[in-house]
């Protein structure tokens, strides 16, 4: 799906509509910048907000999904394009987890068998330095790449305006978590809460 063009596409419907974009936001209970975010294309409307935003716009799930109106004989063709992308994507965001969860418990166990070696076996004083120096960077390089893959598996949904949302890797590390939770900034409301991390669209 091309962010791009459909967000072109919301706004030249919304126009089509001599709508502002405060109109349709109202409508679906969020806020102007919401839809200011649709538009330019830096984000796309979550799941539960596309069929009210296309009864609002007067258009189809799979025009607004196709970034254009979709002609009856491609309907069916484009309708099944769409299912696999977000069965694509979803997918993608599931092996991102994983990946991220084993990088995450390989690191630890690197970390601790190099300080295990440090601890217990006797080595000359620079051999220990060199471990020392390898464990950090061990650990820096494998929780920095387990990061790294958890902020792109998926979205953080804001619990006060329900948008979904990735967070910047700097957000993503200041803000403090339980396992399924962290403590994010909503891009759209402003608001800062326990966003909980979504696999799925």
């Amino acid at each position: 799906m091309d962010q791009i063009q459909i967000g072109r596409f919301i706004a030249e419907m919304r126009k089509a509509q001599n709508l502002t974009q405060r109109q349709p936001a109202d409508t679906l209970s969020i806020s102007d910048k919401t839809v200011s975010k649709w538009e330019t294309g830096k984000g796309l409307p979550e799941v539960s907000l596309m069929l009210p935003l296309c009864d609002a716009l007067h258009i189809t799930v799979n025009d607004l999904l196709s970034g254009e109106r979709v002609s009856e004989t491609d309907y069916q063709k484009k309708a099944e394009d769409h299912m696999m992308d977000l069965m694509k994507e979803n997918e993608e965001n599931k092996k991102r987890m994983i990946l991220s969860v084993i990088c995450g418990g390989v690191t630890v166990v690197a970390v601790c068998a190099l300080a295990m070696i440090v601890s217990v076996v006797e080595l000359p004083r620079i051999v220990r330095i060199a471990l020392i120096v390898l464990a950090v960077l061990t650990a820096t390089a494998g929780i920095g790449a387990a990061i790294l893959l958890d902020v792109k598996a998926g979205y953080f949904e804001c619990p006060c305006c329900k948008t979904l949302f990735v967070p910047t890797t700097g957000d993503y590390m200041k803000g403090y978590h339980t396992i399924m939770k962290r403590r994010l900034t909503c891009p759209d409301c402003d608001k800062t809460a326990m966003c909980r991390h979504r696999i799925l669209r």
